[in-house]
């Protein structure tokens, strides 16, 4: 009887504590319009790509010099079509220089000469593209390869 007390007990806990626990980014306020967010860098992997070739992963330099983490959700997006081409997901920003990686989206390929890219981020719940020094666009090489390298 007891040990049939003890199992009720635990597993009433169980059930019971996970409800009582504050995950920290829930406590994390969103990003807004006091929180600068600037493009630094746009990767991707592999770098050339050959025609028809899938990239691997997105890679982003983000820097924010605002005091204190915010919370947004990010995405990239080609700036003519709007294509979606890595994708969306919640990231925590620090202050200073952040380093993000994207799962790009599988059914993405480069075909034109000139594929322009832009990272959209949520600023108080409305979607924009963040703040960025440069341009990032993959140039058509010699033959069926492209490169964001300048």
């Amino acid at each position: 009887m007891r040990n049939v007390k003890l199992a009720l007990l635990v597993g009433s806990l169980a059930v019971m504590l996970p409800s009582c626990v504050i995950r920290e980014d829930d406590r994390l306020v969103s990003c807004g319009r006091g929180h600068r967010l600037e493009i630094l860098d746009l990767d991707m992997s592999p770098d050339p790509i050959a025609e028809g070739e899938r990239i691997r992963e997105w890679r982003v330099r983000l820097r924010t010099d605002v005091s204190g983490e915010c919370r947004t959700t990010l995405r990239i997006r080609e700036r003519d079509d709007n294509d979606l081409v890595g994708r969306e997901r919640v990231h925590r920003l620090r202050p200073g220089m952040n380093v993000i990686e994207f799962e790009p989206v599988d059914r993405y390929r480069f075909t034109r000469d000139e594929h322009c890219f832009q990272v959209i981020a949520d600023i108080e719940n409305t979607s924009r593209p963040a703040d960025a020094s440069r341009s990032f666009c993959a140039h058509r090489l010699s033959g069926r390869r492209w490169s964001l390298r300048r």
